[in-house]
């Protein structure tokens, strides 16, 4: 049975008095702790000597080393990236690790994959934002609050649950719901999403562009068709706040026909489709991705490298930024300076 937890099963109570370390003040980092700090609970940040660094101590926060955040907090926030945070909890980390201590993740990616195992001795959660740090921080400001998955790993205080309810609470995500499922599910819903769904979406935008530039429309007015107007961002929205169905009723009688009665000839495409989401979905489950992304790391990192310049050539990229400089569209407004450009020759 599903359980999904709101503000009235939480009580700030259960942490009050306890000192908060934000090992890590990347994008969700930052967001966490103003989130905290504004729901009135004391908040150290430990972060390496970066720019990170920099940007808390403008928020006013304290700040010291990783070790010493470690060392001072009873609830703990581990944000660091995944990739080095295996190395980052070992030698920063653990060594300040006490009975009645709190870890906290916001991805259960290295609980999962057995690149962290926390000792019994200390509670172990999970209070993963479905949403980006920006959203997590402005959906707080905002009092919609934001969706999380969470999860108790440990409970050796046996006050895990109550307090990991408190700190979900204290960041906003009690006011929008709290799903309850193994740090496992978390981390393979997460990948699946990633590895599995985008693709296969991206692919057939891909497909769609293609096939309509090579039919003759000009790019930019098929880029401006399918997304970079924004009708379809505004569809998802929609979808979000008024499900599938009710959504759907928005468009015009023949946009709904047409989908409906054209839909029947893709339907053949779903044993392709699933096939090869059970393929990546075996991968996650099995640890045989996780085990590929650990490994030689470096490589991985000049692959990305090398994908990233490739698409940087590809014409797709020269004209969305046209596109979106010619309809001011987000940072490419900023960009525009000169005539208007005109289209280029494909």
């Amino acid at each position: 049975m599903t359980t999904i937890y709101h503000d009235e099963d939480a009580n700030l109570d259960a942490v009050r008095g306890e000192t908060v370390a934000i090992l890590g003040y990347g994008n969700q980092g930052s967001a966490q702790a103003k989130n905290l700090r504004d729901s009135g609970l004391a908040v150290v940040v430990g972060n390496i000597d970066d720019s990170y660094r920099d940007e808390a101590q403008r928020d006013g926060f304290e700040v010291v080393s990783i070790p010493e955040a470690a060392a001072r907090g009873s609830l703990l926030f581990l944000l660091v990236p995944d990739e080095v945070m295996p190395e980052v909890y070992t030698r920063q980390v653990a060594p300040y690790l006490a009975p009645g201590k709190l870890l906290c993740f916001a991805h259960g990616y290295n609980i999962a994959f057995g690149f962290i195992d926390p000792p019994e001795f200390i509670d172990v959660v999970l209070i993963a934002p479905r949403m980006i740090g920006a959203g997590v921080r402005q959906s707080y400001l905002s009092g919609e609050g934001f969706a999380s998955f969470v999860a108790v790993h440990h409970d050796a205080t046996g006050r895990a649950r109550q307090r990991m309810l408190a700190l979900a609470k204290a960041l906003g995500s009690t006011r929008a719901g709290c799903l309850e499922l193994s740090m496992k599910d978390e981390a393979t819903l997460d990948l699946f999403t990633e590895q599995a769904f985008g693709p296969a979406f991206g692919r057939v935008l891909m497909t769609a562009i293609d096939t309509l530039v090579e039919a003759g429309y000009p790019p930019e007015a098929v880029l401006l068709e399918l997304y970079l107007s924004g009708e379809l961002a505004y569809s998802f929205l929609q979808l979000r706040e008024l499900g599938a169905l009710r959504q759907h009723a928005l468009h015009s009688h023949t946009s709904q026909y047409g989908t409906i009665s054209r839909s029947l000839r893709y339907f053949d495409l779903d044993p392709i489709l699933k096939e090869k989401m059970r393929e990546s979905l075996e991968e996650i489950r099995s640890g045989a991705f996780a085990h590929e992304w650990s490994t030689n790391r470096e490589e991985k990192l000049e692959f990305i490298k090398k994908a990233r310049e490739i698409q940087a050539s590809l014409p797709l990229t020269r004209w969305e930024e046209e596109t979106r400089r010619a309809f001011r569209i987000g940072e490419a407004a900023a960009k525009r300076s000169g005539p208007r450009p005109q289209a280029q020759p494909r």
